[in-house]
């Protein structure tokens, strides 16, 4: 026997149902399909739950179960929904006030348009093209990670963006971490050295990483990173240092979220794509080389990797200028 659905009570009477798709496997504005889940992306759209406070808002977040510990305990999220075989069936039953799909995989978009939502933003499948395409407010993402050489020149931050897609504008609002961090700091610097299976050459050399760390460690207290097998043991570890040094990647935006200084190294992808704040310094390849950023995972470049030309120097001057005790933005 069916039973008949109950009314809904008023919009005011109630909080505003909410789903977010981001389950890390594709970047929202790269052509990415590896399928390879990205924990950083994950991190990077919890941006995005400012909009969504949870006296007003009751938001479901679906991820894959690799991302899961990295929402959990996050005070904007009421549920977390990892990805498995019944999944399309179980968010088909229910109903959303909103929906953003930040997933560009047409089998996810295709699912996503089949949930029952009053508004929806992000990605939606296209059933003339079969690929995915943008509801109002995502075109400029979907056509950055269509073409590269769009998204080359393009300077808009990646929080910028995600707010451009759900039709507000960003002010600054922070990353949101679910485990917060009991920590104390004991460390004046942690080398934050490795990088996810997505694009290995965003990481810079292994003997820069150990030049710098015989440079540093007589004058202050240096850790290598710790924690990998498990994201709140990172988040701890990132936590325990004063200062952060690192390659572009998930430890990056945690330490951003923690409000740590940080000094970030980037080549081939977008330095511009992460806010400029008063304790990040941001170092580029210092060559004049028309390939950077080519945001690709691998490298065919003849002259080498790009990231190789960061120097030393440089990355010992950032961390001076960000341990005194006024730091200022500063490119060096």
């Amino acid at each position: 026997m069916m039973f008949p659905t109950p009314p809904l009570p008023p919009l005011d009477d109630r909080k505003h149902r909410v789903l977010i798709l981001k389950m890390g496997y594709s970047e929202t504005l790269d052509p990415d399909t590896s399928g390879i889940v990205s924990l950083g992306d994950i991190l990077r759209a919890t941006v995005v739950l400012h909009d969504f406070p949870p006296e007003k808002y009751e938001v479901t977040w679906l991820v894959d179960a690799k991302g899961a510990d990295l929402l959990k305990g996050n005070p904007y999220i009421h549920r977390i929904l990892t990805v498995n075989p019944f999944t399309p069936f179980h968010l088909m039953s229910e109903w959303f006030d909103v929906v953003v799909n930040f997933e560009k995989d047409p089998g996810i978009c295709a699912m996503v348009d089949k949930i029952s939502a009053w508004r929806r933003y992000g990605f939606r499948f296209d059933h003339v093209t079969h690929a995915a395409h943008a509801y109002d407010n995502s075109d400029h993402a979907l056509s950055m990670s269509k073409d590269i050489s769009f998204k080359r020149q393009q300077s808009k931050s990646w929080s910028t963006m995600l707010y451009e897609m759900i039709g507000k504008q960003y002010r600054n609002e922070p990353y949101i971490l679910g485990h917060q961090p009991k920590s104390q700091e004991i460390y004046d610097i942690g080398l934050n050295h490795q990088v996810g299976g997505k694009f290995p050459i965003k990481r810079w050399p292994d003997p820069n990483w150990q030049q710098l760390h015989d440079a540093l460690a007589g004058e202050h207290s240096i850790s290598w990173q710790q924690g990998m097998d498990n994201i709140e043991s990172y988040i701890e570890w990132i936590n325990s240092c004063r200062m952060i040094i690192t390659n572009d990647s998930l430890g990056l935006h945690i330490a951003l979220a923690l409000g740590k200084k940080v000094v970030a190294m980037f080549g081939p992808t977008k330095s511009t794509e992460v806010d400029d704040c008063d304790h990040l310094i941001k170092l580029t390849p210092n060559v004049n080389w028309s390939c950077i950023p080519c945001i690709a995972a691998s490298c065919h470049n003849p002259d080498g990797l790009c990231m190789a030309h960061i120097s030393q120097d440089r990355v010992i001057a950032a961390v001076k200028k960000l341990l005194s005790l006024n730091p200022e933005t500063s490119y060096v």
